[in-house]
C-alpha cells in the first residue's frame, strides 16, 4: 500500500498506530511446493525470486526468530565483487549488479551507496600482490584501480601517513562499485515483495527435524507442526551444519563468532570503506555518523553472539593504528553474527545428498554482499532442479575433485 507525503506525516503524528503489516503473519499450511529454512537475506530473495522469475508462488519461509534476526541484521553492509578467481568475480559481480537496482525492483530504499572499497597496501609486497589481483579483477571484468600515495590521500585523508605510523601506507586499490547496503532494509525489502507475490513468511517457526527416505524429503517438522514439503532449500547460514546432520549428512563447515562494533555518531570523516590487511580491521561510517568497525574471526567455534573484551581491544587497536584521531571516540555497541567458514573460503551452493534438498551456505564473512545473487541462483536451482551456471563450480562435488576455488585472501578479512 502506497501513501501521501501528507497520510505519512499524518500517521507519524498520530504516534504510528493503525500502519499496516509490511508482510502477513501466516498460520502454516499442510504443505507446500517449497519450505525455505531460514527467513534471513538468503532465503527471503530465494522466496521472492520464484515466485517472480519462475512463478512458483505456493513457497514457504521458516524462520526460528525474527526476519533478518541471525547474519542478515548482524554483519558491516559491505557490498564489494573484489574476488580473485573467475567463478567468485562472476557470482559476486552480478550480486553488485542486483543491488544496484535493488531499491527500485523491491520498490524500498535499501540506502545503496556505492563510496568505493579501498584496500591499503603497506608494503612493497602488497603493492606487488595488489598489482596482479588488481588485473585478475579488471580480466573478469570488474572495475578496480591502483591508487598511489597522493591519490590515497585525496582519497581518505584521515589516514595515519606519517613516517612513524607502525603500518606505512605506501598505496592501494579501490573497487569504486563497492560500497555499503541498510542490512535490515534488504531484509525488510526481499520479505514484503516476496508476501506480495504469495508467499508465507513464517516466524518464531524452528525447524526440529525432517521427513525422508531415498525418494528425498517428504516434510519439515517444525516447533508449529510437521509441514509437508515438494523441495527444501536450507539457508541458515551458521546454523547450516545442525539443519545437516537432522538429515544425515554432514558438510565441511565450521561456525565462527564474528564481531563487530558500532561508535558513537560524529560528523562525516570517511566516505568510503577502508580495509587494512596488516591490521585486520576495516570500517565504514554509516548515514547517521557511527563508524562500523570489523575485523577477524573469533579464534574458536561457537554459536554465541555476544562480544568479548580481547576482541575489541584487538579490534580498536587496529582501527587506531590506522585512524589515531579517533581515539576519543566512544564505541555504542557490539555483536556477533555465527558465520559459516569453508576450508577455501568458497560457499556451498548446490544438491544435498537427499533428494529435493538444496544447500546454500558456507558464505563465512561474506553472506551479505551475496544476498541477491543468492537468491537468484537458489531460486534457479530450486525451481528447475539444476545449479544456475554462475554457482556450478560451488557444489559439495568440488571437494571430492579436488577443485577447490580458495578465495582466503579476498574473503578472509573484508567481510
Amino acid at each position: 500500500m502506497r501513501y501521501s507525503l501528507l497520510s505519512l506525516a499524518r500517521k507519524a503524528a498520530q504516534g504510528h498506530r493503525d500502519w499496516p503489516q509490511a508482510w502477513r503473519s501466516p498460520e502454516p499450511k499442510p504443505h507446500y511446493d517449497v519450505v525455505i529454512v531460514g527467513g534471513g537475506g538468503h532465503g527471503l530473495a530465494t522466496a521472492y525470486y520464484l515466485a517472480k522469475n519462475h512463478g512458483v508462488t505456493n513457497v514457504a519461509v521458516l524462520e526460528k526468530g525474527w526476519i533478518g534476526g541471525g547474519n542478515t541484521g548482524r554483519n558491516t553492509t559491505v557490498v564489494r565483487s573484489n574476488y580473485l578467481f573467475p567463478e567468485s568475480a562472476a557470482f559476486y559481480d552480478h550480486s553488485v549488479k542486483l543491488y544496484e537496482g535493488l531499491s527500485k525492483e523491491l520498490n524500498y530504499n535499501i540506502m545503496f551507496s556505492q563510496r568505493g572499497m579501498i584496500t591499503l597496501a603497506h608494503t612493497r609486497h602488497d603493492l606487488e600482490a595488489q598489482r596482479r589481483w588488481a588485473n585478475a579483477m579488471r580480466m573478469n571484468g570488474v572495475d578496480s584501480d591502483l591508487l598511489s600515495l597522493e591519490e590515497m590521500r585525496e582519497q581518505v585523508p584521515a589516514l595515519d601517513y606519517s613516517p612513524s605510523a607502525r603500518f606505512p601506507v605506501i598505496g592501494g586499490f579501490i573497487q569504486r562499485r563497492g560500497g555499503t547496503a541498510r542490512h535490515d532494509a534488504v531484509a525488510w525489502g526481499y520479505a514484503r515483495a516476496a508476501d506480495a507475490l504469495g508467499v508465507d513468511i513464517i516466524q518464531n517457526c524452528e525447524v526440529t527435524g525432517f521427513d525422508y527416505d531415498a525418494d528425498g524429503v517428504q516434510a519439515v517438522r517444525t516447533s508449529r507442526g510437521t509441514i509437508g514439503a515438494g523441495r527444501v532449500g536450507l539457508t541458515a547460514s551458521g546454523h547450516s551444519t545442525v539443519l545437516a546432520d537432522r538429515l544425515g549428512f554432514r558438510l565441511p563447515i565450521t561456525s565462527y563468532a564474528l564481531q563487530a562494533f558500532v561508535s558513537e555518531p560524529v560528523k562525516p570523516v570517511l566516505d568510503k570503506v577502508v580495509l587494512s590487511p596488516a591490521t585486520g580491521v576495516y570500517l565504514s561510517q554509516s548515514d547517521k555518523g557511527e563508524l562500523v568497525i570489523g575485523g577477524g574471526l573469533d579464534l574458536y567455534a561457537s554459536y554465541a553472539q555476544r562480544g568479548n573484551l580481547p576482541t575489541v581491544e584487538t579490534v580498536v587497536a587496529g582501527m587506531l593504528t590506522m585512524f589515531p584521531s579517533f581515539s576519543r571516540m566512544r564505541m555504542l555497541r557490539q555483536w556477533a553474527g555465527i558465520v559459516d567458514v569453508v576450508h577455501d573460503s568458497t560457499p556451498v551452493f548446490g544438491p544435498a545428498p537427499v533428494k529435493r534438498v538444496y544447500l546454500n551456505c558456507g558464505w563465512g564473512t561474506g553472506g551479505f554482499k551475496a544476498i541477491p545473487a543468492g537468491g537468484w541462483c537458489m531460486a534457479h536451482m530450486i525451481a528447475k532442479d539444476e545449479p544456475h551456471p554462475l554457482t556450478a563450480a560451488f557444489g559439495l562435488d568440488r571437494f571430492a575433485k579436488g577443485a577447490l576455488i580458495d578465495e582466503a585472501a579476498a574473503s578472509g578479512i573484508a567481510h
